[in-house]
């Protein structure tokens, strides 16, 4: 006489193979593991009681969001690391769209931002935010980002330092057309020549009619070149700037645009 095992007992796995699961899962955390990845946190946002959620963007990896878990605990490790402006060391687990940080240590070596260029680095935040994809490295944009906070910190003209990062940012995302080739003629963009510029394919030459911020040749090839000494350069770059980004936001606000355009004229 056969005895059938109730349909419970089928089901439930056998001890072995709950252990063998449970190995396989800490085997695949261990191999989405990442450590010592140069980061800075972009944003934060509570999550339930004690945890918080952290943007972060990172040298290799992007932008990406990490659960930081427990960080809300006044005794955490975690709490005094994640700081926005902060250079950072920092390490994570898991393959999930929000992963699990797991380290986090300051390392040092910018000043900290202070007043205005307080301001001025959330305005980048900001960007990198709202024009930046998930998980898609830009290793030279982190490396222009980090330049940027140290020029903010020692008092470089905050205008000159927001122009040229908001154009690296256009350019390493791939959405920025060349600043010195004519779309219409393509031929070298003229110094003495007016221009209107297509925020899909480039400057092209100004027409009577054109309703989109109007900049000189010469503005294009010193933004080029990075040469904002010019303060006519300076002006028109920063309408034409405003323009592009508010093209390629899809008409989302940057709220602290606003507030430096209210307070500082940028």
């Amino acid at each position: 006489m056969s005895v059938t095992a109730p349909a419970a007992e089928l089901a439930r796995p056998a001890s072995g193979t709950r252990a063998a699961s449970a190995s396989g899962k800490k085997l695949a955390e261990r191999e989405h593991r990442v450590v010592n990845q140069p980061a800075f946190v972009l944003h934060s946002y509570p999550y339930k009681e004690t945890s918080l959620i952290v943007d972060v963007l990172t040298r290799d990896y992007g932008r990406i969001a990490l659960m930081a878990k427990g960080a809300k605990r006044p005794h955490s490790k975690l709490r005094g690391a994640l700081q926005t402006f902060q250079p950072l060391q920092i390490g994570w687990s898991g393959k999930s769209e929000v992963r699990t940080l797991i380290a986090a240590e300051w390392v040092g070596g910018l000043l900290p931002l202070e007043r205005a260029a307080l301001l001025c680095g959330f305005y980048l935040n900001e960007l990198l935010v709202k024009l930046l994809a998930r998980e898609d490295p830009h290793p030279a944009l982190f490396d222009h980002y980090v330049a940027a906070l140290n020029q903010l910190a020692h008092d470089e003209s905050a205008a000159i330092v927001l122009r040229k990062f908001e154009l690296s940012l256009l350019k390493e995302t791939g959405v920025a057309g060349s600043l010195s080739v004519s779309t219409t003629t393509r031929e070298p963009v003229e110094p003495d020549l007016l221009y209107v510029f297509d925020p899909e394919r480039g400057p092209r030459e100004a027409k009577v009619h054109d309703n989109t911020p109007v900049v000189s040749g010469k503005t294009l090839l010193d933004m080029a070149r990075e040469d904002y000494s010019d303060a006519t350069t300076q002006m028109q770059s920063k309408f034409l700037m405003r323009y592009l980004l508010a093209h390629h936001l899809g008409g989302i606000p940057l709220n602290t645009r606003q507030i430096l355009i209210d307070l500082l004229q940028l």
